[in-house]
Protein backbone atom coordinates (compact mmCIF):
# COMPACT_ATOMS: atom_id res chain seq x y z
CA UNK A 1 0.00 0.00 0.00
CA UNK A 2 2.72 2.71 0.69
CA UNK A 3 4.72 2.04 -1.99
CA UNK A 4 1.36 2.56 -4.20
CA UNK A 5 0.92 5.41 -2.46
CA UNK A 6 4.73 7.02 -2.77
CA UNK A 7 4.69 6.09 -6.64
CA UNK A 8 1.52 8.21 -7.24
CA UNK A 9 2.52 11.00 -6.06
CA UNK A 10 5.85 10.86 -7.56
CA UNK A 11 4.42 10.64 -11.03
CA UNK A 12 2.03 13.51 -10.13
CA UNK A 13 4.56 15.70 -9.14
CA UNK A 14 2.39 18.14 -6.52
CA UNK A 15 4.96 20.57 -5.00
CA UNK A 16 5.90 19.98 -1.55
CA UNK A 17 2.99 17.15 0.08
CA UNK A 18 4.18 15.46 -3.00
CA UNK A 19 7.46 15.26 -1.88
CA UNK A 20 6.38 13.70 1.38
CA UNK A 21 5.44 10.86 -1.31
CA UNK A 22 9.60 9.71 -2.01
CA UNK A 23 10.52 6.53 -0.53
CA UNK A 24 13.43 5.00 -0.20
CA UNK A 25 13.82 1.68 -1.52
CA UNK A 26 13.67 -1.60 0.44
CA UNK A 27 17.23 -1.98 -0.75
CA UNK A 28 18.30 1.15 0.57
CA UNK A 29 16.52 1.21 4.29
CA UNK A 30 17.95 -1.93 4.68
CA UNK A 31 21.83 -0.95 4.08
CA UNK A 32 20.96 2.32 6.66
CA UNK A 33 19.57 -0.77 9.10
CA UNK A 34 22.47 -3.17 8.60
CA UNK A 35 25.22 -0.21 9.88
CA UNK A 36 22.39 0.53 12.48
CA UNK A 37 22.44 -2.84 13.68
CA UNK A 38 26.38 -3.72 13.27
CA UNK A 39 26.60 -0.53 15.21
CA UNK A 40 24.56 -0.51 18.53
CA UNK A 41 27.09 -2.03 20.29
CA UNK A 42 29.95 0.21 19.09
CA UNK A 43 27.76 2.78 21.75
CA UNK A 44 27.57 0.19 24.58
CA UNK A 45 29.71 1.45 27.32
CA UNK A 46 30.53 0.34 31.01
CA UNK A 47 32.50 2.15 33.28
CA UNK A 48 31.24 1.72 37.18
CA UNK A 49 33.41 3.74 38.65
CA UNK A 50 33.92 7.97 38.75
CA UNK A 51 36.74 8.54 36.89
CA UNK A 52 37.92 12.81 36.13
CA UNK A 53 34.58 14.47 34.84
CA UNK A 54 32.92 10.76 34.33
CA UNK A 55 30.25 9.66 36.70
CA UNK A 56 30.48 6.07 36.83
CA UNK A 57 27.34 4.50 36.22
CA UNK A 58 26.67 0.67 37.47
CA UNK A 59 24.82 -0.62 34.62
CA UNK A 60 26.14 -0.65 30.83
CA UNK A 61 24.96 1.94 28.97
CA UNK A 62 24.69 3.78 25.37
CA UNK A 63 26.44 7.13 24.40
CA UNK A 64 25.31 9.02 21.06
CA UNK A 65 28.37 8.74 19.04
CA UNK A 66 30.39 5.44 18.58
CA UNK A 67 33.67 8.01 18.67
CA UNK A 68 35.03 11.30 19.19
CA UNK A 69 32.00 13.55 21.01
CA UNK A 70 29.76 12.54 23.31
CA UNK A 71 31.08 9.84 24.97
CA UNK A 72 28.61 10.07 27.58
CA UNK A 73 24.97 9.21 28.29
CA UNK A 74 22.76 11.54 27.65
CA UNK A 75 18.67 11.86 29.09
CA UNK A 76 16.82 12.71 26.35
CA UNK A 77 18.78 11.26 23.50
CA UNK A 78 18.71 8.11 25.25
CA UNK A 79 14.80 7.55 24.83
CA UNK A 80 14.77 8.28 21.13
CA UNK A 81 17.58 5.84 21.01
CA UNK A 82 15.91 3.36 23.38
CA UNK A 83 13.28 3.35 21.27
CA UNK A 84 15.13 2.00 18.25
CA UNK A 85 17.15 -0.62 20.62
CA UNK A 86 13.77 -1.84 21.97
CA UNK A 87 12.66 -2.53 18.19
CA UNK A 88 15.83 -3.84 17.52
CA UNK A 89 15.53 -6.13 20.16
CA UNK A 90 17.94 -4.79 22.57
CA UNK A 91 15.34 -4.14 24.98
CA UNK A 92 17.77 -5.64 28.05
CA UNK A 93 20.09 -2.40 27.46
CA UNK A 94 17.33 0.23 27.22
CA UNK A 95 16.28 -1.41 30.47
CA UNK A 96 19.71 -0.47 32.03
CA UNK A 97 20.08 2.86 30.45
CA UNK A 98 16.48 3.01 32.57
CA UNK A 99 18.44 1.13 35.58
CA UNK A 100 21.20 3.84 35.44
CA UNK A 101 19.30 6.66 35.46
CA UNK A 102 17.46 5.98 38.31
CA UNK A 103 20.72 5.32 39.81
CA UNK A 104 21.47 9.03 39.25
CA UNK A 105 18.49 10.15 40.66
CA UNK A 106 19.32 8.41 43.83
CA UNK A 107 22.56 10.09 43.47
CA UNK A 108 21.68 13.85 43.10
CA UNK A 109 17.64 14.28 43.49
CA UNK A 110 17.54 14.55 39.48
CA UNK A 111 18.53 13.13 36.33
CA UNK A 112 21.88 14.77 35.15
CA UNK A 113 22.11 16.14 31.67
CA UNK A 114 24.27 13.12 31.36
CA UNK A 115 26.79 11.31 33.18
CA UNK A 116 29.67 13.81 33.31
CA UNK A 117 30.11 15.76 36.61
CA UNK A 118 30.46 19.10 34.42
CA UNK A 119 26.41 18.44 34.19
CA UNK A 120 25.73 18.81 37.73
CA UNK A 121 23.74 21.66 38.29
CA UNK A 122 21.10 20.48 35.39
CA UNK A 123 18.87 18.03 33.69
CA UNK A 124 17.16 17.65 30.31
CA UNK A 125 13.95 17.17 28.94
CA UNK A 126 12.08 14.61 31.48
CA UNK A 127 11.45 11.21 29.54
CA UNK A 128 11.92 8.74 32.12
CA UNK A 129 8.49 8.23 32.83
CA UNK A 130 7.91 7.29 28.94
CA UNK A 131 10.97 5.12 29.42
CA UNK A 132 9.59 2.87 32.27
CA UNK A 133 6.13 3.04 30.34
CA UNK A 134 7.25 1.33 27.10
CA UNK A 135 9.77 -1.15 28.65
CA UNK A 136 6.83 -2.08 30.89
CA UNK A 137 4.62 -2.95 27.96
CA UNK A 138 6.96 -5.00 26.62
CA UNK A 139 7.83 -7.10 29.96
CA UNK A 140 4.17 -6.49 32.08
CA UNK A 141 6.64 -6.82 34.93
CA UNK A 142 4.92 -5.71 38.15
CA UNK A 143 7.68 -6.17 40.35
CA UNK A 144 10.32 -4.23 38.59
CA UNK A 145 7.71 -1.56 38.20
CA UNK A 146 7.40 -1.32 41.91
CA UNK A 147 10.91 -1.45 42.24
CA UNK A 148 11.62 1.41 39.92
CA UNK A 149 8.09 3.46 40.96
CA UNK A 150 10.04 4.99 44.13
CA UNK A 151 12.70 6.78 41.87
CA UNK A 152 10.06 8.08 38.94
CA UNK A 153 8.54 9.58 41.95
CA UNK A 154 11.42 11.05 43.43
CA UNK A 155 12.48 12.52 39.84
CA UNK A 156 9.24 14.25 39.81
CA UNK A 157 9.46 15.51 43.02
CA UNK A 158 12.78 17.30 41.74
CA UNK A 159 10.78 18.73 38.49
CA UNK A 160 7.72 20.40 41.31
CA UNK A 161 10.14 21.40 43.97
CA UNK A 162 13.10 23.13 42.13
CA UNK A 163 11.08 23.75 38.73
CA UNK A 164 7.67 25.12 39.55
CA UNK A 165 6.74 28.96 38.72
CA UNK A 166 4.20 30.84 40.20
CA UNK A 167 1.22 30.29 37.83
CA UNK A 168 1.69 26.36 38.58
CA UNK A 169 3.64 25.45 35.18
CA UNK A 170 7.52 24.58 35.22
CA UNK A 171 10.16 25.57 33.78
CA UNK A 172 13.91 24.63 33.28
CA UNK A 173 16.13 26.13 35.54
CA UNK A 174 19.32 25.19 37.09
CA UNK A 175 21.45 24.97 40.27
CA UNK A 176 24.90 26.53 38.70
CA UNK A 177 27.35 27.91 40.82
CA UNK A 178 29.38 31.46 39.92
CA UNK A 179 32.35 29.06 38.78
CA UNK A 180 29.40 27.07 36.45
CA UNK A 181 28.17 30.60 35.25
CA UNK A 182 31.73 31.73 34.22
CA UNK A 183 32.49 28.46 32.27
CA UNK A 184 29.35 28.07 30.34
CA UNK A 185 30.36 32.03 29.46
CA UNK A 186 33.51 30.84 28.36
CA UNK A 187 32.16 28.17 26.18
CA UNK A 188 29.04 30.28 24.72
CA UNK A 189 31.84 32.43 23.28
CA UNK A 190 33.00 29.78 21.23
CA UNK A 191 30.06 28.81 20.35
CA UNK A 192 28.16 32.03 19.07
CA UNK A 193 31.19 34.22 18.43
CA UNK A 194 32.39 37.59 18.37
CA UNK A 195 28.83 38.67 18.86
CA UNK A 196 28.29 37.64 21.88
CA UNK A 197 31.46 38.26 23.37
CA UNK A 198 31.42 41.80 22.42
CA UNK A 199 27.70 41.76 24.55
CA UNK A 200 29.02 40.22 27.21
CA UNK A 201 31.81 42.84 27.56
CA UNK A 202 30.00 45.55 27.77
CA UNK A 203 27.59 44.26 30.75
CA UNK A 204 28.03 44.08 34.54
CA UNK A 205 29.07 41.01 36.80
CA UNK A 206 25.74 40.76 37.57
CA UNK A 207 24.07 40.62 34.34
CA UNK A 208 26.47 38.31 32.72
CA UNK A 209 25.53 36.08 35.75
CA UNK A 210 22.03 36.18 34.74
CA UNK A 211 22.49 35.60 31.21
CA UNK A 212 24.82 32.34 31.90
CA UNK A 213 21.77 31.39 34.28
CA UNK A 214 19.45 31.76 31.19
CA UNK A 215 21.79 30.32 28.90
CA UNK A 216 22.21 26.86 31.56
CA UNK A 217 19.02 26.87 31.56
CA UNK A 218 18.43 26.75 27.99
CA UNK A 219 20.99 23.55 28.51
CA UNK A 220 18.49 21.53 30.33
CA UNK A 221 15.62 22.51 27.74
CA UNK A 222 17.67 20.45 25.46
CA UNK A 223 16.68 23.05 22.49
CA UNK A 224 20.46 24.85 23.41
CA UNK A 225 19.98 27.01 21.47
CA UNK A 226 16.66 28.25 20.13
CA UNK A 227 14.70 31.78 19.67
CA UNK A 228 11.73 30.15 21.88
CA UNK A 229 13.24 31.81 24.78
CA UNK A 230 14.49 34.78 23.55
CA UNK A 231 17.78 34.45 25.77
CA UNK A 232 15.50 34.69 28.56
CA UNK A 233 14.71 30.78 29.33
CA UNK A 234 14.30 30.89 32.97
CA UNK A 235 11.35 33.27 32.17
CA UNK A 236 8.97 30.55 29.96
CA UNK A 237 7.10 27.64 30.75
CA UNK A 238 7.39 25.74 27.78
CA UNK A 239 5.03 23.32 26.31
CA UNK A 240 7.00 20.62 26.18
CA UNK A 241 8.33 20.43 29.29
CA UNK A 242 4.77 20.94 30.73
CA UNK A 243 3.15 18.03 28.05
CA UNK A 244 5.86 15.90 29.23
CA UNK A 245 5.15 16.38 33.20
CA UNK A 246 1.35 15.64 32.05
CA UNK A 247 2.62 12.47 30.18
CA UNK A 248 4.32 11.52 34.00
CA UNK A 249 0.62 12.36 36.02
CA UNK A 250 -1.07 10.12 33.67
CA UNK A 251 1.55 7.15 33.40
CA UNK A 252 1.44 7.56 37.52
CA UNK A 253 -2.06 7.01 37.07
CA UNK A 254 -1.84 4.06 34.58
CA UNK A 255 1.11 2.63 37.17
CA UNK A 256 -1.24 2.85 40.18
CA UNK A 257 -4.58 1.21 38.05
CA UNK A 258 -1.86 -1.14 37.51
CA UNK A 259 -1.01 -2.31 41.09
CA UNK A 260 -4.14 -1.83 41.96
CA UNK A 261 -4.04 1.39 44.25
CA UNK A 262 -7.37 2.96 42.87
CA UNK A 263 -7.46 6.18 45.09
CA UNK A 264 -3.76 6.87 44.25
CA UNK A 265 -4.60 6.84 40.73
CA UNK A 266 -7.40 9.20 41.21
CA UNK A 267 -5.47 11.65 42.58
CA UNK A 268 -2.76 11.73 39.79
CA UNK A 269 -5.91 12.00 37.59
CA UNK A 270 -6.60 14.80 39.26
CA UNK A 271 -3.56 16.70 38.54
CA UNK A 272 -2.78 15.64 35.29
CA UNK A 273 -6.53 17.45 34.71
CA UNK A 274 -5.67 20.53 36.67
CA UNK A 275 -1.92 20.58 34.24
CA UNK A 276 -3.90 20.74 31.58
CA UNK A 277 -6.07 23.03 32.14
CA UNK A 278 -3.26 26.04 32.92
CA UNK A 279 -1.27 24.92 29.62
CA UNK A 280 -4.73 25.75 27.59
CA UNK A 281 -5.22 28.72 29.83
CA UNK A 282 -1.56 30.21 29.26
CA UNK A 283 -0.33 28.69 25.98
CA UNK A 284 -3.21 28.66 23.78
CA UNK A 285 -3.88 31.69 21.57
CA UNK A 286 -7.41 31.16 21.24
CA UNK A 287 -7.69 33.14 17.67
CA UNK A 288 -5.46 30.74 15.61
CA UNK A 289 -5.71 27.54 18.36
CA UNK A 290 -1.94 27.03 18.46
CA UNK A 291 -0.13 26.57 21.34
CA UNK A 292 3.44 28.66 22.18
CA UNK A 293 5.68 28.58 25.71
CA UNK A 294 4.51 31.27 28.40
CA UNK A 295 6.74 33.98 29.43
CA UNK A 296 5.14 34.25 32.47
CA UNK A 297 7.43 36.96 34.04
CA UNK A 298 5.71 39.03 31.57
CA UNK A 299 2.46 37.41 31.46
CA UNK A 300 2.32 36.76 27.45
CA UNK A 301 2.69 34.41 25.23
CA UNK A 302 6.28 33.82 22.92
CA UNK A 303 5.47 33.89 19.30
CA UNK A 304 7.66 31.46 17.97
CA UNK A 305 5.94 28.78 16.89
CA UNK A 306 8.03 25.42 17.72
CA UNK A 307 7.98 21.45 16.79
CA UNK A 308 7.77 21.35 20.57
CA UNK A 309 3.92 21.44 19.67
CA UNK A 310 4.09 18.23 18.87
CA UNK A 311 5.07 17.16 22.81
CA UNK A 312 1.37 18.05 23.12
CA UNK A 313 0.25 15.54 20.87
CA UNK A 314 2.63 12.70 22.06
CA UNK A 315 1.60 13.25 25.79
CA UNK A 316 -2.35 13.32 24.90
CA UNK A 317 -2.69 16.57 25.77
CA UNK A 318 -5.28 18.10 23.49
CA UNK A 319 -8.93 17.15 22.85
CA UNK A 320 -9.49 16.01 19.36
CA UNK A 321 -11.42 18.72 18.41
CA UNK A 322 -8.26 21.43 19.87
CA UNK A 323 -5.90 18.39 18.15
CA UNK A 324 -8.22 19.13 14.65
CA UNK A 325 -7.79 22.78 14.85
CA UNK A 326 -3.98 22.83 15.20
CA UNK A 327 -2.58 19.80 13.12
CA UNK A 328 -2.97 21.26 9.70
CA UNK A 329 -1.73 25.01 11.01
CA UNK A 330 1.25 23.55 12.61
CA UNK A 331 2.00 21.47 9.47
CA UNK A 332 1.78 24.08 6.85
CA UNK A 333 4.13 25.71 8.90
CA UNK A 334 6.67 23.29 10.01
CA UNK A 335 6.73 20.43 7.29
CA UNK A 336 9.33 20.70 4.85
CA UNK A 337 9.85 18.47 1.97
CA UNK A 338 12.40 16.63 4.68
CA UNK A 339 10.45 16.64 8.01
CA UNK A 340 9.88 18.89 10.28
CA UNK A 341 11.51 21.68 11.42
CA UNK A 342 12.70 22.65 14.75
CA UNK A 343 10.78 26.21 14.52
CA UNK A 344 9.05 28.34 11.71
CA UNK A 345 10.69 29.60 8.91
CA UNK A 346 10.90 33.37 10.04
CA UNK A 347 13.68 36.04 10.83
CA UNK A 348 14.73 36.13 14.39
CA UNK A 349 17.54 38.14 14.10
CA UNK A 350 20.06 35.79 15.61
CA UNK A 351 20.93 32.11 13.74
CA UNK A 352 19.96 29.23 16.20
CA UNK A 353 20.90 26.06 15.61
CA UNK A 354 17.43 24.73 16.84
CA UNK A 355 15.33 26.26 14.51
CA UNK A 356 14.86 26.64 10.46
CA UNK A 357 15.93 24.83 8.51
CA UNK A 358 17.71 22.22 10.70
CA UNK A 359 15.57 19.22 11.26
CA UNK A 360 16.38 16.36 14.13
CA UNK A 361 15.37 13.32 14.90
CA UNK A 362 13.01 13.43 18.09
CA UNK A 363 10.98 16.03 16.78
CA UNK A 364 10.45 13.62 13.67
CA UNK A 365 9.82 10.97 16.24
CA UNK A 366 7.09 12.96 18.45
CA UNK A 367 4.99 14.53 15.25
CA UNK A 368 4.82 11.41 13.79
CA UNK A 369 3.95 9.56 17.30
CA UNK A 370 1.28 12.46 18.01
CA UNK A 371 -0.04 12.36 15.04
CA UNK A 372 -1.07 8.65 14.92
CA UNK A 373 -2.21 8.92 18.18
CA UNK A 374 -4.72 11.47 17.21
CA UNK A 375 -5.71 9.52 14.01
CA UNK A 376 -3.90 11.75 11.36
CA UNK A 377 -2.58 8.39 10.07
CA UNK A 378 -2.05 9.55 6.32
CA UNK A 379 -0.26 12.76 7.63
CA UNK A 380 2.00 10.54 10.13
CA UNK A 381 3.11 8.54 7.60
CA UNK A 382 3.81 11.09 5.03
CA UNK A 383 6.17 12.90 7.67
CA UNK A 384 8.16 9.12 8.35
CA UNK A 385 8.65 8.77 5.39
CA UNK A 386 10.46 12.26 5.17
CA UNK A 387 12.30 11.55 7.60
CA UNK A 388 13.55 8.12 6.07
CA UNK A 389 14.43 9.49 3.19
CA UNK A 390 16.45 12.13 4.50
CA UNK A 391 18.51 9.76 6.61
CA UNK A 392 18.74 7.41 3.48
CA UNK A 393 19.99 10.31 0.97
CA UNK A 394 22.51 11.74 4.01
CA UNK A 395 23.94 7.74 4.62
CA UNK A 396 24.60 7.11 0.56
CA UNK A 397 26.47 10.45 0.38
CA UNK A 398 28.12 10.35 3.89
CA UNK A 399 27.94 6.82 4.81
CA UNK A 400 27.23 7.93 8.29
CA UNK A 401 24.51 9.10 10.50
CA UNK A 402 24.13 12.64 12.00
CA UNK A 403 22.90 14.71 14.66
CA UNK A 404 20.70 16.93 12.56
CA UNK A 405 20.04 17.52 8.78
CA UNK A 406 18.27 20.09 6.53
CA UNK A 407 14.47 19.96 5.96
CA UNK A 408 14.50 21.30 2.71
CA UNK A 409 17.41 19.87 1.26
CA UNK A 410 17.57 16.49 2.75
CA UNK A 411 21.61 16.69 3.39
CA UNK A 412 23.87 18.16 6.42
CA UNK A 413 23.90 21.41 5.36
CA UNK A 414 22.67 22.71 9.01
CA UNK A 415 23.36 25.81 10.65
CA UNK A 416 26.37 24.81 13.69
CA UNK A 417 27.57 26.27 16.81
CA UNK A 418 29.50 23.45 17.14
CA UNK A 419 31.40 20.68 14.62
CA UNK A 420 28.65 18.59 13.78
CA UNK A 421 28.95 15.06 15.26
CA UNK A 422 28.50 11.59 13.49
CA UNK A 423 26.08 10.38 15.67
CA UNK A 424 24.21 7.00 15.75
CA UNK A 425 22.14 7.84 18.57
CA UNK A 426 18.79 9.06 18.25
CA UNK A 427 19.09 9.54 15.07
CA UNK A 428 19.42 5.50 14.26
CA UNK A 429 16.66 4.89 16.97
CA UNK A 430 14.61 7.30 15.18
CA UNK A 431 15.39 5.76 11.96
CA UNK A 432 14.80 2.12 13.50
CA UNK A 433 11.11 3.32 14.98
CA UNK A 434 10.22 4.83 12.32
CA UNK A 435 11.02 1.98 9.53
CA UNK A 436 9.52 -0.21 11.78
CA UNK A 437 6.20 2.13 12.07
CA UNK A 438 6.07 2.52 8.07
CA UNK A 439 6.38 -1.74 8.05
CA UNK A 440 2.70 -1.55 9.61
CA UNK A 441 1.39 0.24 7.06
CA UNK A 442 -0.23 -2.96 4.85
Amino acid sequence: MKFLVCFIGLLLGLGNKADAQQCASMADIKKVHDFIAASWNKTVRFSPEDTGTLIGLPYRYTVPSMNDSFQEMYYWDTFFTGEGLIADGYGDLAQSNVENMLYMVERYGKMLNGNRTFFENRSQPPYLSKMIEHIYLKTHDKEWLKKVLPGLKKEYFFWMTRRLTPIGLNRYSNEATTSDKKRILSVLQRRLGDGFRDKIERMSDGERMEVASHYIAECESGWDFSPRFQTRCEHFCPIDLNANLYGYEKNFEFFAEELGFGEEARQWHQKAEQRKALIRKYCRDENSGLYYDYDFLNEKRSDVLSAAVFSLLFNGVLSDEEARRLIPAVLSLLEFRYGISACENKEYGIVYQWSYPNGWAPLNYLAVNGLDRYGYKEEAFRIARKYQMAVVNIYKATGNLWEKYNVNEGNVNVTNEYKLPAMLGWTAGTFVWVSQYLASDK
